[in-house]
């Protein structure tokens, strides 16, 4: 199977519990400022996976603080055989 992969920005991050923060993404997306080629790397992201959302709680102690909002992850699909 062809792997896929997703670039995602944090936009919010909930700190609420002690002991894991849950991080909530959405793809990246296009805004003003764009190159009129298209050659920025967000925009051709936002082409093909154009919308969706993505939570996850992480419990890690080592992890916890070390995400902010709005930084960005790419996010690979590598099916399990």
């Amino acid at each position: 199977m062809t792997a896929m992969r997703a670039k995602m920005k944090i936009n919010h991050i909930d700190r609420r519990n002690a002991g894991s923060e849950t991080l909530y993404f959405n793809p990246v997306c296009r805004s003003a400022g764009y190159p009129a080629d298209g050659s920025d790397e967000n925009n051709t992201y936002a082409k093909f996976s154009p919308s969706g959302m993505l939570s996850l709680t992480v419990a890690n102690p080592a992890l916890l603080g070390k995400f902010n909002e709005g930084e960005e992850y790419y996010l690979d699909f590598i099916k399990v055989e």
